[in-house]
């Protein structure tokens, strides 16, 4: 499980979206999901950002890291 993504705001969204009772470990399976795709995402990012020679990492660098990672 993901140290990084809390349990409780996610459950709130999967409820806001409809999802009345939702199993721990779905919760949970759908955290480490969104763990991993954000460390790719961030990732490509980053390479993105090194290949254009700057430290910052920008909205930009990500809305193009989402698209490849699509």
């Amino acid at each position: 499980m993901s140290e990084y993504i809390s349990w409780s705001p996610i459950r709130r969204l999967m409820k806001h979206n409809g999802a009345i009772i939702v199993a721990r470990d779905a919760v949970d399976e759908l955290i480490d999901w969104l763990t991993r795709s954000a460390e790719k995402i961030t990732k490509n990012a980053l390479s993105l950002t090194k290949h254009s020679k700057r430290k910052k990492v920008t909205r930009d660098d990500i809305i193009l890291a989402i698209k490849y990672f699509k």
